[in-house]
């Protein structure tokens, strides 16, 4: 079985995580990627909803539908959670009337992993600031997940959250979960994690959900690609229906 699955990601800062994810996932898995344009790149409410416009994702789909994939992910967690539950299930529609294939974004990934674990409460460490880490709370609650803990490193571009590395990256999980929460999530998609997921949780103890890594695995979900596999944390250890009930009301 090989499975081909479209990478929609926003600007440069860490799209090398879909090569790093794509070779530990095997040699059997494309991550085709393209970029979509970041007229400005700042973790703010209006330039969020620039990047996540229609016009700029549409774009961005009819390039990645050249790489004949089989499912398409908008890898832009705050690009897609910055409009509301509703919001993120328009885009998505509109994304997918597009694409015509199964469709998804990474706040909807989220909101499936979780679901997939059996997370209801879950700790978060958000490098946004505290405004747009507050959306991404309320947009967890609508898909019935409790945030016991929710922290905010304030950075307001993605280029700047691109270069934290691996210390960096570990500190600021283990910093920031909380003892009742049953995972920490980790929600920006500028944030390097692919190479290090099993060193999250091993710091923090418990599951960690990152964009990057739920984005992929969406992806491969839609695709009906649901293999379990070692070194990408407890969520890919997972097998399942490639479109079974997950919970959640957003799109599969």
């Amino acid at each position: 079985m090989s499975t081909t699955a479209g990478i929609l990601y926003p600007g440069y800062s860490a799209e090398d995580d879909y090569p790093a994810l794509q070779r530990l996932l095997g040699e059997d898995v494309a991550l085709p990627l393209v970029h979509t344009e970041m007229r400005e790149d700042a973790h703010r409410v209006d330039a969020l909803l620039d990047v996540g416009s229609d016009e700029v994702l549409a774009d961005g789909a009819r390039a990645l539908l050249a790489h004949e994939v089989e499912a398409v992910i908008w890898a832009c967690t705050s690009g897609s959670f910055v409009f509301g539950w509703d919001g993120a299930r328009e885009q998505v529609e509109k994304l997918q009337a597009v694409t015509g294939l199964p469709t998804s974004s990474t706040s909807f990934a989220f909101v499936h992993a979780a679901a997939r674990l059996g997370l209801r409460r879950v700790a978060v460490a958000a490098t946004y600031p505290a405004d747009v880490a507050d959306r991404f709370a309320a947009f967890l609650a609508h898909g019935s997940i409790e945030v016991t803990r929710l922290s905010s490193r304030g950075i307001v571009t993605a280029a700047e959250v691109g270069t934290l590395g691996r210390e960096q990256v570990l500190e600021f999980a283990a910093a920031n979960d909380d003892p009742p929460a049953q995972a920490l999530l980790m929600p920006d998609t500028a944030l390097h994690t692919a190479q290090w997921l099993d060193e999250l949780e091993g710091r923090v103890g418990k599951p960690v959900l990152t964009a990057n890594q739920v984005s992929a695995w969406e992806v491969l979900r839609l695709a009906g690609d649901t293999r379990a596999r070692e070194g990408l944390g407890a969520l890919f250890r997972q097998t399942g229906p490639a479109d079974g009930p997950l919970g959640g009301a957003g799109p599969h």
